[in-house]
């Protein structure tokens, strides 16, 4: 059993990837071209935002846009405290401070109530400028942007969604990708829309950001591709990897997103009246269920079901193990406000296997697995 079967998903798009990456090859454009524009193009529309511009991964897309803002020493970035690394570790490498704040325990995903204590007590201590946010669309659900927005323009700070494992998700009509002041996005293997190799994108609606970031992608680069008129970054995405990235596509719009919403229903159906917290998408979301993420009551019920599972040949993840202000990368650095549910999802989250490609018969095996530890 495979915990997100990406052999499977080749298999069944084999023939339309192979073509499309022997088409690429012919060519022998590598870098940037005809297909990675077509596909920034694709992408934007898909999305529902005026530009996209593609780079090299997720990490790098958050870093452009937080370079493209200007932030910088001094300034305070909110960063949920339960997320992948990422997310608050390009926060330092442009010389702002994260500050962690808290996330709501039901949908894993920020909590404006703790964003407003957290940016509170930054302005209380008077030392840093909080000047951006990072929500996250943790597991493939949207984070509750209206709220979290309200917050950030109540303080006048910007918003950068994270939607690394959010593509595909929606809050009502508006997709994953066109939320708060800008938005980035992975293309790694296991993300909703994952590539064969390292991939990102950024979305806006603004032209000067959209500019800005490509210029900032290439070193820089001005009108001249040998006038570097700023400090940038070597963060491409390359025409191979655009080149599975257009089937793929097609392949998610058409089916694949309502495959894993399918198995989650499954999963919901099979998994009733255990002693576990299902994942939900709260009314009005939609979730691309990157992750379907359950909640033990505690640490050693969470350990003994994985172990369990284990024995009996059923891939599991914990995402995550440590929260954000736990990392050792950030110790000695202050944390203005508790994290409670953040500590409490690390001890307690339990990821199954997910994707697109899991039949009713996977589910039912994965269910009979966790029914038969609790029985």
């Amino acid at each position: 059993m495979e915990f997100r079967d990406l052999k499977r998903q080749y298999q069944v798009l084999k023939p339309q990837i192979d073509a499309a990456v022997l088409d690429t090859m012919a060519s022998a454009g590598f870098i940037g071209g005809t297909r990675v524009q077509a596909l920034e193009e694709r992408l934007a529309r898909y999305v529902g935002v005026k530009h996209c511009v593609t780079c090299g991964n997720g990490t790098d897309a958050l870093q452009l846009m937080l370079m493209a803002w200007g932030v910088g020493p001094g300034d305070a970035v909110f960063v949920p405290d339960f997320t992948f690394f990422a997310s608050g570790e390009v926060v330092p490498y442009v010389g702002a401070v994260p500050v962690f704040y808290d996330v709501c325990r039901e949908t894993f995903n920020a909590s404006a109530e703790s964003l407003e204590q957290a940016i509170q007590a930054v302005l209380a201590e008077g030392k840093l400028k909080p000047k951006a946010v990072i929500a996250v669309d943790l597991y493939g659900l949207p984070a509750d942007y209206p709220a979290i927005g309200a917050v950030a323009e109540k303080y006048g700070l910007k918003v950068l969604e994270d939607a690394a494992q959010g593509f595909g998700g929606c809050v009502g009509l508006n997709r994953a990708g066109s939320f708060g002041d800008g938005a980035c996005t992975s293309f790694f293997p296991a993300k909703p829309l994952g590539c064969y190799g390292d991939g990102g994108a950024v979305f806006t609606d603004d032209d000067e950001t959209a500019a800005l970031v490509r210029s900032l992608c290439v070193h820089g680069k001005g009108g001249d591709k040998y006038d570097n008129v700023r400090i940038g970054m070597n963060s491409r995405l390359d025409a191979l990897q655009a080149a599975v990235l257009d089937v793929k596509l097609t392949a998610f719009e058409r089916d694949e997103l309502m495959a894993v919403n399918r198995a989650a229903g499954w999963y919901g159906e099979a998994l009733a009246g255990l002693p576990l917290a299902l994942p939900v998408a709260p009314e009005g979301f939609y979730s691309s269920w990157a992750q379907y993420t359950v909640r033990a009551a505690d640490r050693q019920t969470r350990d003994a079901l994985q172990a369990a599972l284990k024995a009996r040949g059923i891939p599991t993840m914990v995402y995550y193990p440590k929260p954000m202000h736990s990392q050792t990368a950030f110790r000695g650095a202050r944390q203005y406000v508790p994290c409670p549910n953040a500590e409490h999802l690390c001890g307690t989250v339990l990821s199954l296997p997910m994707h697109p490609y899991l039949d009713q018969e996977t589910v039912q095996t994965v269910a009979e697995g966790v029914r038969a530890h609790f029985a």
